[in-house]
């Protein structure tokens, strides 16, 4: 979640607004206060060494800055903290960027290059296993020298810019973080348009603009109140209730599916459709999972046009690849695999495994929103084929799951992707390459080999042939197996402007765009 991470992608392949909401043009009057902001993304680390999930990275984009960042409608990297960065040479494996003279932290202190460098060493020191370390798998040192940074890489990678341009790349204060544990007294030292004037974990997250950010973004007005809820319905419930006034991530299905141009005092739009929803198996020693045929045979029965149906409402499009459709290198390796849901297919992928149905597996959720009755559409798909027997654990704290799966306690557990950036590799290189943010075991050469390749093609079209073939072998592998991908939904009161602009599959949470009318 995040994820992702100079690069060309072409002309079209933006992961633009679709242009689906309906943003009423009647004035109304704001309060003047805290706009409230409602999202069922709870912050799981104030720390960005320490968390590679949505709700984190949605916060650091506006309390920190990254070198780079991606404006609105936009693929292409652009300078935040950083006056300039470029490639050295043409190996993409030298990556050097000046820092702008007049940055500081919110505190006073001036941003150093220094800070950079720190942020990015602890980060590979601590790695964390909720952390974006696999993000910098190609990141070998950083050198700082008065305003310049400079990246070394261990094999070429086009991408980085992008990754840099993320949440995971946040500049925090040297004098501050500890340089090889996170720092966990609830605060925060950064230097985004927004300072933090208040937190309480899963409860609240108190904004105030920052007088001193420069950067890319545009200086924030309004101070916001993003508040945490623990899942849809509380949101729906707030909402309904007039306790937020923007709500982003995850309004119920049936709510969303309802949203049309006559909903009285609803804004709402629906832009990019590069989330994505799939089933990790925990492919270790040991686990009913380890096995191949169980992980095909899983594949194989999986109906994804009846859970997007019945549990969404329609809301999300059966997805058939790793690689949401909107994106370059999007195919449909699974579909072309498992044509269609079969028992008899999965039966005989067993039989000739040499395993004895019933399989029992284990299948962990983080219980929030939808996902629950989607485990629950899993298990009655599964179990009806008479191969599989499921013991569905719910999980209801998203640290807690984190840590649960990344531990090996699942034999498969659901989960959700949120486009770091929007390129194939982002769909790939974290979730299926060794060591990956899934700590889900997988590991395979041929696969290793081929992320590689990906990145080492400055112009991305040329990656394409790769990015095909790597699809394929993940088909054949089935580390994963992918259920769904939909829109971004944002809902807003008539009395708030600029919501249209807060998110838009860049993996960006714009909220200094937001202000009263």
């Amino acid at each position: 979640m995040r994820s992702v991470r100079s690069k060309i992608i072409a002309a079209g392949l933006v992961l633009a607004a679709a242009g689906v909401g309906a943003w009423q043009l009647l004035p109304a009057a704001g309060s003047g206060g805290a706009i409230r902001v409602g999202t069922s993304d709870v912050v799981s680390s104030l720390d960005p060494a320490g968390a590679y999930d949505a709700g984190s990275w949605a916060l650091f984009g506006n309390v920190y800055q990254s070198l780079l960042t991606l404006k609105s409608g936009s693929s292409t990297p652009v300078p935040d903290a950083a006056t300039s960065c470029a490639f050295v040479g043409q190996k993409l494996t030298t990556y050097r960027c000046e820092l702008r003279p007049d940055l500081k932290f919110a505190g006073g202190r001036a941003i150093t290059a220094e800070d950079v460098k720190h942020s990015f060493d602890r980060i590979k020191a601590i790695n964390s296993d909720q952390g974006p370390a696999p993000l910098f798998n190609t990141l070998d040192s950083v050198k700082a020298e008065g305003l310049t940074v400079t990246f070394n890489l261990s094999a070429g990678d086009a991408t980085f810019p992008f990754k840099i341009a993320t949440g995971a790349a946040s500049i925090v204060d040297k004098d501050a973080y500890p340089a090889k544990t996170l720092r966990e007294d609830g605060k925060i030292a950064g230097s985004g348009p927004y300072s933090l004037a208040a937190y309480k974990a899963g409860t609240s997250a108190e904004l105030k603009p920052n007088p001193s950010y420069k950067g890319q973004a545009k200086p924030a007005h309004a101070p916001v109140t993003v508040r945490y809820f623990k899942d849809s319905a509380q949101l729906d419930r707030a909402w309904n209730e007039r306790e937020v006034e923007v709500a982003h991530r995850e309004m119920p299905p049936a709510v969303l599916a309802a949203l049309n141009p006559g909903l009285k005092d609803t804004r709402y739009q629906a832009s990019g459709g590069s989330e994505t929803r799939s089933v990790v198996f925990n492919v270790r020693p040991g686990s009913a999972a380890a096995p191949l045929a169980v992980r095909q045979a899983v594949a194989a029965v999986l109906d994804r046009s009846k859970l997007a149906s019945e549990v969404y409402s329609g809301t999300v499009t059966p997805l058939y690849s790793l690689v949401p459709a909107g994106i370059a290198a999007h195919g449909t390796p699974f579909f072309d695999t498992y044509p269609a849901p079969s028992g008899a297919t999965a039966k005989k992928l067993l039989k000739d495994a040499g395993i004895t149905a019933p399989v029992p597996l284990t299948v962990g959720v983080n219980a929030r929103g939808a996902n629950l009755a989607e485990a629950d559409e899993l298990k009655r798909q599964l179990e009806s084929t008479g191969l599989f027997q499921l013991n569905v654990k719910p999980v209801e704290q998203w640290a807690d799951f984190q840590k649960a799966y990344a531990a090996g306690e699942f034999d498969a557990y659901t989960i959700g992707w949120i486009a770091d950036f929007p390129d194939a590799d982002n769909f790939l290189a974290p979730l299926v390459g060794t060591d990956s943010s899934m700590n889900n075991g997988f590991s395979d050469q041929a696969v290793d080999g081929l992320v590689a390749r990906t990145q080492s093609h400055s112009d991305r079209a040329g990656a394409a042939a790769d990015f095909r073939e790597l699809q394929k072998l993940v088909a054949q592998q089935v580390p994963m197996v992918p259920i769904w991908q939909k829109k971004d939904y944002v809902m807003s009161r008539e009395a708030v402007t600029g919501a249209q602009y807060l998110s838009d599959g860049t993996g960006v949470w714009r909220l200094w765009e937001l202000d009263w009318l």
